[in-house]
């Protein structure tokens, strides 16, 4: 299967927020019009992964934090839809975010369920480590969240 990466535009909004209530039904999925207000915020970037048809089959966000002499980067989502997991779509999303926070600098941080092994095996093959645990961090659900953090260009990883 071949797919794209291109950058979210507004009119993405309702599939992501489809896909997220396929993805995240009891942690809160967000709704189209928080796609819309993140695209709008001049700190964000997002991207989407299309099909050569032009479905949408992921999605990613990350915003840029900090200023020039202290960046750090967060990531705010990331999904891909369940009919096409494991083909690469999740690294490759995830992998484009990444390529922005470097050209910027700094640490990237991320949030993710600390039942979710896959997501937590991408990103450890990424260069992320776990610096913490977050106790009912996502809502409703109440599951916990390790809070995860790739060094910067230049920095040495948590050890």
């Amino acid at each position: 299967m071949t797919f794209y990466i291109e950058p979210m535009v507004d009119a993405d909004a309702e599939r992501c927020a489809e896909l997220e209530r396929l993805l995240f039904a009891g942690d809160g999925p967000w709704s189209a019009a928080a796609f819309r207000a993140e695209l709008a915020a001049p700190h964000v970037r997002y991207v989407v992964a299309r099909t050569d048809t032009r479905r949408v089959v992921g999605y990613a966000g990350l915003a840029l934090l900090g200023n020039a002499s202290h960046p750090e980067a967060e990531v705010h989502t990331i999904g891909t839809d369940p009919q096409y997991m494991r083909r690469g779509i999740g690294g490759a999303l995830l992998g484009e975010i990444l390529r922005v926070a470097d050209a910027r600098g700094g640490p990237v941080f991320l949030e993710v369920r600390t039942d979710n092994d896959a997501a937590i095996a991408l990103y450890r093959r990424e260069g992320f480590d776990i610096v913490g645990t977050r106790k009912q961090y996502y809502q409703p659900s109440g599951a916990d969240a390790y809070t995860m953090r790739r060094a910067g260009a230049g920095e040495e990883p948590v050890q």
